[in-house]
């Protein structure tokens, strides 16, 4: 058993982009949008503009009140369409339940989606076109390159269809000759179908859901989940990780596993905004 290290990774990336980014002509600019008092996705957004500004690159954080309308949002995201300053526009989610994601997400440019969530950007991923790839399916990519882990030919298994992670992950595996099957909620026998994987990739959101017994011997086993445990500052993955990791070839630790890939790629999407 191996530990992928997404720290690790992300770290050696983070100079590789500092490099690359002080030798640019012209610098990305990143605009994020945060709706109404989330405490996660104000720590989200920290997040992200400091590493923005650790690597130089400028940034502006818009934060919304929780009860604008579908129409404003949308006009404050054409606003930032037709500002040529900022190269990258990002929605962080959740947003309010009466706000129509989707329909955000499909109102920004494609060419400054740098979240890849944009129906024509997942479209031209669905295509195997070139495209912003959503940042943690993109990370994954990453981590499984980083650590020469085959993916062509090789049974590859998703737990999740999100937008977000599961769909475009699928279309990740699949791009790179995976054969890639898709579980979700209403799946039957689930532990029958990931116990073939050589590749697991679950994203549920349901803590150590995965056990030991679902997950073939010598399988990669990447773990998106993040979860808290009640009455406990303890934060574990979907995968029952102690018990899974001594059958596995490669597992991600929950932390430092898919966490830190997610905001590194997040950074390489806004570099291509300026290639």
């Amino acid at each position: 058993m191996s530990i992928i290290d997404g720290r690790l990774i992300s770290s050696k990336l983070k100079e590789e982009y500092r490099e690359k980014i002080s030798k640019l002509e012209h610098k990305p600019f990143l605009a994020m949008i945060r709706i109404g008092d989330d405490p996660a996705s104000e720590i989200y957004v920290r997040n992200k503009g400091k590493l923005c500004g650790e690597l130089g690159i400028p940034f502006s954080d818009i934060h919304l009140k929780s009860e604008i309308t579908q129409e404003e949002l949308l006009e404050q995201i054409d606003e930032l369409n037709s500002n040529d300053e900022i190269t990258g526009i990002l929605v962080e989610s959740p947003i309010p339940s009466h706000l129509n994601i989707q329909e955000v997400f499909d109102r920004i440019l494609p060419r400054k989606d740098v979240d890849g969530l944009n129906s024509l950007n997942l479209g031209n991923l669905a295509s195997n076109h070139p495209t912003f790839i959503p940042a943690t399916p993109f990370g994954i990519m990453t981590l499984l390159k980083e650590y020469k882990v085959p993916i062509d030919g090789k049974r590859c298994v998703v737990v999740g269809r999100s937008n977000l992670v599961g769909r475009p992950m699928a279309l990740c595996l699949l791009n790179a000759n995976g054969t890639v099957t898709v579980c979700h909620s209403r799946t039957k026998n689930l532990g029958e179908i990931t116990k073939q994987a050589d590749i697991l990739v679950v994203a549920i959101g349901k803590p150590q859901f995965i056990k030991a017994d679902m997950i073939k011997d010598g399988a990669v086993v990447i773990d998106v989940g993040i979860n808290r445990i009640p009455d406990s500052k303890k934060i574990v993955g979907d995968v029952d990780f102690e018990n899974a990791k001594d059958k596995c070839e490669y597992i991600t630790p929950v932390p430092g596993g898919v966490g830190p890939m997610t905001i590194i790629s997040l950074i390489e999407n806004l570099i291509k905004t300026v290639e």
